[in-house]
């Protein structure tokens, strides 16, 4: 295995933080666990050589490697599931009674595998059920992991994935395929918009604000002052009466955002 030396190692955490947010700080042997195999095998005999072949790709293919290698995107359907319980049962009664024109604007950011998106596309369609084809209901999802995005837009996934969710969830909108293998049926894939995406942009491009996010277990890899500065991001591309969910594992300064707590890990904007 290739040694990581603590020049190697600064300029790396350095270089992650700076673009991506991503704190890697206390993430040395994983760093070196993760990569040294990949960096053999692409003919290099030390990390500083990988890394100035990495910085000088212009096609973003050999950074977008790297990061795939280097997050954990470990994600399941109906992961926190009073999450979404919460959101059928309060966040869209809401949304349907505030809403003027029939249009509901939710992100799901850090989207990984595409479990979170497809499970709030289910939700919406078993809500409005006959009444859904009036409704403007496209999730957008992102995430840095061009990898991940790859298996989302896809939408298949094991049984044993699918055996997490509501039975007749698997029976409405999943067909099987292949070697026990689901996808995820065209009517809730449709609903899904996928792009690639990093949080760290300073200024967000989209025009309409969300009515709801989702950024669940993103943050995780964050400084606080990184993730306080993505909180305030999110508030103002929160429509007002709009919801914010984060993981359960991550926490909001109160003192430090505008958005007022709800629950565990479930935010408003007033």
């Amino acid at each position: 295995m290739i040694n990581l030396k603590n020049s190697e190692f600064r300029e790396l955490t350095a270089y992650m933080k700076t673009n991506y947010g991503i704190n890697l700080t206390e993430k040395k042997l994983l760093i070196e666990g993760r990569l040294s195999n990949m960096i053999t095998e692409k003919g290099f005999s030390s990390f500083s050589d990988y890394l100035k072949f990495v910085f000088k790709d212009c096609s973003g293919n050999e950074i977008t490697t790297l990061i795939n290698k280097l997050t954990t995107n470990h994600t399941f359907f109906m992961r926190e599931a009073d999450h979404f319980e919460y959101f059928r049962d309060e966040v869209l009664p809401y949304l349907e009674a505030s809403s003027k024109n029939k249009d509901l604007r939710i992100w799901s950011a850090g989207c990984s595998s595409g479990e979170e998106p497809y499970t709030l596309a289910m939700i919406i369609a078993d809500y409005f059920g006959d009444q859904k084809f009036m409704w403007n209901t496209k999730i957008l999802a992102t995430d840095i992991s061009q990898k991940v995005l790859e298996i989302a837009e896809n939408g298949i996934y094991s049984e044993d994935a699918v055996n997490t969710i509501p039975k007749y969830w698997s029976l409405r909108y999943f067909n099987t395929i292949v070697d026990k293998n689901y996808k995820i049926c065209d009517e809730i894939r449709n609903e899904i918009i996928y792009r690639n995406f990093n949080l760290m942009t300073e200024n967000f491009p989209f025009k309409k604000k969300f009515h709801v996010i989702f950024c669940r277990n993103v943050m995780i890899y964050f400084e606080p002052k990184t993730k306080m500065e993505l909180i305030n991001k999110f508030y103002e591309m929160t429509e007002p009466g709009g919801y914010l969910f984060i993981g359960h594992s991550e926490s909001v300064n109160k003192n430090e955002t505008n958005y007022k707590y709800i629950m565990p890990a479930v935010y408003r904007k007033g």
